[in-house]
């Protein structure tokens, strides 16, 4: 654990001002001059769906045609490197529980080996409207899937066979396309960490993985993961896992939440309420029982929120549901509020009881309309993070890609006649890739991540107008951005990042500045 520590302990050294002084020449000086006139940015969270699965047929983006032309991007291999003959079935069916018409298991069976229309008219018909399976998106699954960038293992390590290649064809159908298609999509934006929402929520907020000390000495002792030596993928359990793909999901030792040196990379609960683990009996209401496994320790890492009420800066997180969730309502499908979607509610700085508690974390209330009264009456913090309800944020197996559309766009029509809007810029993108594949190469960085490409939308005054970004990005640019706009120091995370893509020669990630018009370049 010491090892763990002290790395982190020079990341911060190396963030402090002394590290980075940098020159300034003119053009950085008009940007950071033109920035300022960016009064509020707000930051809309989605759900789990990659690039190539929205946008795939996006015009002038890197999309399924793209792809096509590189035939060895399509192909999915088996656990033992071989070309897979056919798609898995999808185990379980394409459609989750209750939807009807149903999509069954046998009728997935024998899919060429390639990506398949999900709405296709002709073939499942299975409408945006509809709510599709959920699909494993975790920490070490996502690093066997892209298998070193080929990103041909997707339909190896899933629970759900085909379906990880599943795309709608999207369109005029699609709400936010049209919205993408009058501002900036960015078609090489990457989902900040491996594997699912939980992390991919704390890398949203601090660029960093929670920390469970100890665990092994912890109620959680169980939750640690057995990785191989690789460190990147899980062990196998070859007693019972099938050999290939086609005759079912594999089985691994123990597919934990934890690493095996205590950071916590898959979901668990958080240590206050709203929480899906009820209080200890007899122990304060407002927490989670900390005996429980799936409990998280309270952290107490530097988030985004820290650095910009250390500057004076205003900001929230306004959540869909969390005063009815508190309140005991919360019911599936509607509202369906995730826990685990709500990255501030892990830090001790935002504990029940806390001043900054009350001020930052607001109810966005049932289909965000408190969130969108705060829209309306231009009162929003100068930095705000809106998190749609369950039922609207996308996620397969309990949302469907239709609903959550319409309500985001509905918010962006509720932002462009706020009278904030003159002054805002709007990011709209994704947690993570829900599984799904995609054809392009994560940028390699470090251990936890860039996962797979997900859709990112800029849609501002300020945002160039139809236009596709082709910078490298990832879900850290967002806290760039802000960290730019607002002269804050980096995060210690963003620093790790930096230098282990300069270290593998890669790409620096972009701060979305390009896809504004704030430089003669542009």
């Amino acid at each position: 654990m010491k090892k763990v520590f002290v790395s982190w302990a020079v990341a911060i050294a190396i963030a402090s001002p002394a590290f980075a002084a940098e020159s300034v020449t003119p053009e950085t000086a008009a940007v950071s001059a033109r920035l300022a006139k960016i009064k509020t940015v707000v930051v809309i969270y989605a759900e789990n769906r990659s690039f190539d699965n929205l946008y795939g047929f996006f015009p002038g983006a890197d999309g399924l045609k793209s792809a096509r032309a590189k035939a060895a991007r399509l192909t999915q291999k088996d656990r033992n490197g071989q070309v897979l003959k056919e798609l898995p079935p999808v185990w379980g069916g394409l459609t989750a529980a209750g939807v009807v018409p149903a999509v069954t298991q046998i009728q997935t069976e024998h899919l060429p080996n390639a990506p398949f229309q999900i709405d296709d008219p002709n073939g499942f018909d299975v409408s945006m409207g509809k709510v599709t399976r959920d699909l494993w998106h975790r920490f070490y699954q996502n690093q066997m899937q892209i298998n070193n960038g080929k990103n041909d293992r997707f339909a190896a390590w899933a629970d759900s066979g085909a379906a990880v290649m599943g795309y709608y064809n999207g369109g005029a159908s699609l709400p936010l396309w049209n919205i993408a298609k009058q501002y900036t999509l960015a078609d090489n934006f990457f989902m900040g960490a491996f594997g699912g929402s939980f992390l991919n929520h704390q890398y949203l907020i601090c660029s960093c993985a929670p920390i469970y000390p100890n665990a092994n000495n912890s109620p959680a002792a169980g939750l640690i993961a057995t990785v191989n030596a690789d460190k990147v993928s899980l062990t196998v359990n070859t007693a019972t896992s099938p050999a290939s793909a086609i005759d079912g999901a594999p089985k691994f030792v123990n597919d934990g939440a934890i690493t095996p040196d205590f950071y916590a990379v898959n979901t668990m609960q958080p240590p206050y309420q709203p929480s899906s683990v009820a209080p200890a009996a007899g122990g304060d209401p407002a927490y989670a029982n900390p005996a429980v496994a799936n409990v998280l320790p309270p952290q107490t890492q530097t988030t985004i929120g820290d650095l910009l009420s250390n500057a004076g800066v205003t900001w929230a997180w306004y959540a869909g549901a969390w005063q009815a969730t508190l309140d005991g309502q919360n019911a599936s499908p509607i509202p369906n509020f995730q826990y685990h979607h709500q990255p501030f509610n892990y830090f001790a700085a935002y504990a029940p009881g806390t001043a900054a508690r009350a001020e930052h974390l607001r109810d966005g209330g049932l289909d965000g309309v408190n969130f969108i009264a705060a829209i309306d009456a231009g009162t929003l913090p100068e930095v705000t993070f809106y998190k749609p309800q369950g039922n609207l944020n996308e996620h397969p197996g309990y949302a469907d890609v239709l609903s959550g559309d319409n309500h985001i766009a509905n918010v962006i029509q509720h932002l462009q006649n706020s009278p904030q809007w003159a002054n805002m810029v709007v990011v709209v993108t994704y947690d993570e890739n829900g599984g799904f594949w995609d054809h392009a190469a994560p940028p390699k960085a470090d251990r936890f991540g860039p996962g797979s490409r997900i859709p990112a939308l800029i849609v501002s005054p300020f945002a160039r107008k139809g236009f596709v970004d082709h910078t490298r990005y990832d879900t850290t640019s967002i806290l760039r951005l802000i960290t730019r706009r607002y002269n804050l120091p980096k995060l210690p995370g963003i620093t790790v990042r930096d230098a282990a893509i300069k270290r593998q020669g890669g790409e620096a990630l972009g701060d979305l500045v390009p896809a504004l018009k704030l430089t003669s370049a542009n």
